[in-house]
């Protein structure tokens, strides 16, 4: 019989060579003479330039007529000749809560098809490039509206602020900032551009939507050039809305005015970004200066993305492995003490120094890409995974603080959200492209809504009028669980991560409240166990961790995840989600413990509360410090214990209406280590020895030390939510005033961990606790290193010495290379100064300082 032709195509969907030392077969379920076969056969594959400006795989297969109906099942396999080895390139798992196989299937229909493969798809969907047949650059729009009737592409205006006819300017004219106009399209079609038209887009097999190639309009890179668009939806029931597009590289806006689908004539500057048009970006290009004066820049401002790159780095290496870093956590928009309005970007590049000077070798930042509020609002609900919040600077800012990082031999570290979108997503995800709740495919939703109208009779008020919403998933965020289940759902956020290690340089990833994903979810109207969201929220993290490894082997990924469940921390070579470790709340609650948390040792409030007699559960700590050496993100304050969760102290900020149980909250390190005491003289003092402890406790752990920013110089303002602006503090005046000690020690003790491999190593072994004298005496090591670290909570130093006695403690000589008491930091020199002192038999007597710490080296340390 005849055979047809079958075109494998895999699409990594990135700009460039994804694997450029890297080849693949195509393996699948047919033999040589195109029988459907149990015994894969493999097939070599062609590298291929694709029409996104990247390079993929190609093969064809021919397979028998009689075949015709029968179901095939293939996958792709990379071969990498830089290392040797070989990855499984189909990092999707099958749609089946059964089976966690990664292939691909398709049902052969007795025609030649072409079958494909998107390993990313940011390329694909939103505004893009297209190569032509002409080998010329066009453009390109898509759009996923599987519901829809009709899409359209439409385009926005913006004018001069000063001219009163609002007249539009020409496409690609650059404006003054401060005085830039519109940039919004009303539900009514007011605010389309009068001369650019619209173009009806077609729809695929797949609901996407896109821009006809014979459009003469698309024929070259013009439209890529800071063009404001909108997607005008019909959707199922008829209703005709405006869409941003959720792929956009930048939203226009970058105030917090939502005009609500009704006209706007207002500023840019002054308008929310989430609602506003999308704006079409080349991200092969880069403006070469970090500010203007003007919007758009200028064609002669951008340099492109290989001259931009070419000097990113310095003489110090980036750090490769999540134990090696050092974690400085900072939220942007908190900077900018000495001007109006939230911090920049501009302000965190003139905080590097402050921040390389403390020998930090990583930056966390608190969520970046596109979210409402400003930098009132922490970051933690994204609408758009693409574009940078133009409020702090947008993207090409954003890759010149990256390099500037990079340059100083710090890693940038990014918190993601992908547990729930934007609280007000009616221009982005929700209800996209249909009003029913069972159509918003963006979200999870169990059942038809009309199943829930029964809430209207429970006699809840929230029932009587949201009814409609008893099928979405709570997971504990604070929104609705995405869709994990849809493909193009977790496509979504994966290829934005991709898109932000390839275009940004992005080191690694914080991914918040991964439990929400795979263990929380419920059903919102009957608190039902949600089994399936869960098993499609685990696809999704194991997809997540096998795409950015298969992309970037070395990218520091990091979860906060309150399960124990091991398959988290798994490579994914071995199943697992292939974080590189897991946020350790436990930890703080032992060692700070100023939030309503039950059971733990609590130590600086504890210590803050009781007389100089009464007894600290320093053995309870020694349980969280041990199981540091278990993949953990230690930390003694980060940005949810800082003044935002519920704890003992009254919140002078709070009204009856506002967050529901915080009336009484947490605070500062600084304020919980004295029990809110005014700090000054010896109480000051007090409370800066009792940081010392708790962040050398922290940095000295097995884990990957983690710090807020603030703590080193004392910050003492609460870092609340929606009250970031008039909480701020000045870093760079603390660390000449108040701060200076605070910042010394921080920097010589985290200098003392980068350069020493023994206590950056993950072997941990707990020497003696002893709570009623607050002592808590623990080794560190590796092969070629050993350190001791003895540390009390005691109001009175130990000053005649403490006997520690283990066998694990090696014979001969230590010295102390680090005492927390000293001089340089505010304390009294209590100590062991130079002094070796001898080990016999395990048995050693070590003078330790009040609330504070020694470590000792061992004589035959060396290396580093």
């Amino acid at each position: 019989m005849a055979t047809q032709a079958v075109t494998f195509i895999y699409l990594p969907g990135v700009y460039g060579d994804a694997f450029p030392h890297s080849s693949a077969t195509l393996e699948g379920g047919w033999n040589g003479q195109g029988f459907h076969s149990e015994d894969w056969s493999v097939t070599p594959m062609e590298k291929i330039a694709t029409p996104d400006g990247g390079r993929g795989y190609q093969a064809v297969v021919h397979l028998d007529d009689s075949q015709k109906g029968q179901i095939f099942h293939w996958g792709v396999r990379l071969h990498h000749a830089d290392t040797g080895d070989a990855s499984w390139a189909i990092v999707t798992e099958v749609n089946d809560t059964l089976s966690t196989a990664q292939e691909c299937r398709f049902l052969f229909d007795g025609t030649p098809s072409t079958q494909r493969y998107f390993l990313t798809i940011h390329r694909h969907l939103g505004a893009n490039k297209r190569l032509l047949d002409n080998g010329q650059w066009g453009a390109v729009f898509r759009t996923w509206a599987p519901n829809a009737r009709q899409v359209d592409l439409v385009f926005g205006c913006y004018w001069d602020a000063n001219d009163s006819k609002r007249i539009p300017a020409e496409p690609g004219t650059s404006l003054d900032r401060k005085r830039i106009g519109g940039g919004y399209i009303a539900d009514d079609g007011n605010g389309i551009h009068p001369q650019l038209g619209t173009i009806a887009m077609k729809r695929d097999v797949f609901g996407i939507w896109e821009t006809p190639a014979d459009d003469d309009r698309l024929k070259s890179l013009s439209l890529l050039e800071h063009r404001f668009y909108m997607f005008r939806v019909t959707r199922d029931d008829g209703s005709v809305l405006m869409r941003s597009d959720i792929y956009s590289r930048c939203q226009s806006g970058s105030g917090n005015h939502d005009p609500q689908g009704s006209h706007y004539a207002g500023l840019l500057s002054e308008l929310e970004g989430r609602v506003s048009c999308s704006v079409t970006v080349d991200p092969e290009k880069v403006v070469g200066p970090f500010e203007t004066s003007y919007w758009p820049e200028r064609r002669e401002d951008f340099v492109s993305a290989q001259q931009f790159w070419a000097d990113e780095y310095g003489s110090r290496r980036l750090p490769e492995r999540v134990e090696d870093l050092i974690l400085y956590e900072l939220h942007l928009g908190a900077l900018g003490f000495h001007h109006q309005g939230g911090g920049t970007l501009k302000d965190a590049m003139e905080l590097l120094d402050h921040i390389a000077g403390l020998n930090v070798n990583a930056i966390e930042l608190l969520p970046l890409l596109e979210f409402n509020g400003e930098a009132e609002n922490w970051g933690y609900a994204t609408s758009h995974y693409f574009a940078l919040e133009f409020s702090g600077g947008g993207r090409d800012q954003f890759k010149h603080f990256i390099k500037a990082c990079h340059q100083r031999g710090i890693a940038v570290v990014m918190d993601v959200v992908y547990n729930h979108f934007d609280h007000q997503a009616d221009r982005a995800e929700r209800y996209f492209d249909s009003p029913l709740p069972e159509r918003d495919f963006y979200y999870w939703y169990e059942g038809r809504s009309e199943d829930y109208r029964y809430l209207q009779q429970s006699g809840n008020d929230y029932w009587k009028d949201n009814w409609y919403r008893g099928g979405y998933i709570d997971n504990m965020s604070t929104g609705d669980s995405p869709a994990f289940h849809q493909d193009l759902v977790r496509k979504l956020f994966i290829s934005s991560a991709v898109a932000l290690i390839n275009e940004f340089h992005v080191d690694g990833f914080r991914v918040d409240q991964t439990t929400s994903m795979h263990a929380y979810n419920k059903v919102r109207a009957t608190g039902r166990e949600a089994g399936n969201v869960n098993i499609f929220g685990a696809k999704f993290l194991r997809e997540f961790g096998r795409t950015l490894r298969l992309i970037k082997p070395a990218v520091l990924l990091m979860a906060e995840d309150h399960s124990e469940w091991v398959q988290v921390t798994t490579p994914v070579q071995f199943g697992g989600m292939g974080f590189d470790a897991r946020w350790y709340s436990e930890f703080y609650h032992h060692l700070s413990g100023d939030t309503n948390s039950g059971g733990k040792a609590q130590l600086l409030r504890n210590a803050s509360l009781s007389g100089s007699g009464g007894a600290l559960q320093m053995d309870w700590f020694s349980g969280a410090l041990q199981a540091s050496s278990a993949q953990k993100v230690v930390y003694n304050e980060s940005h949810d214990e800082a003044g935002n969760s519920e704890g003992p102290y009254l919140d002078s900020e709070w009204k009856p209406g506002g967050d529901s149980g915080k009336q009484y909250t947490s605070e500062r390190s600084i304020n919980v280590a004295v029990n809110m005491a005014p700090l000054f003289g010896a109480t000051r003092d007090y409370a800066e020895a009792r940081c010392r402890f708790a962040w050398g406790v922290t940095v000295l752990s097995a884990g990957t030390p983690m710090f807020l920013f603030g703590e080193e110089v004392g910050a003492e303002k609460r870092f609340k939510y929606n009250s970031v602006l008039q909480n701020r503090e000045d870093l760079h005046g603390m660390r000449q005033g108040s701060g200076r000690n605070l910042y010394r020690f921080y920097s010589d003790i985290n200098a003392l961990r980068l350069n020493h491999s023994g206590l950056r190593s993950r072997n941990i072994g707990i020497l003696a606790t002893n709570n009623q004298g607050r002592v808590i005496a623990f080794r560190r090591w590796n092969d070629n290193q050993s350190f001791l670290v003895l540390a009390s909570l005691a109001d009175t130093p130990y000053a005649s010495g403490y006997v520690v006695q283990d066998g694990s403690i090696e014979a001969g000589t230590w010295r102390e290379i680090f005492n927390s008491d000293s001089r340089y930091y505010g304390g009294q020199d209590v100590g062991n100064g130079g002094a070796g002192i001898h080990c016999d038999q395990g048995r050693l007597n070590v003078v330790i300082p009040h609330a504070g710490f020694v470590v000792l080296a061992h004589e035959r340390n060396h290396g580093s």
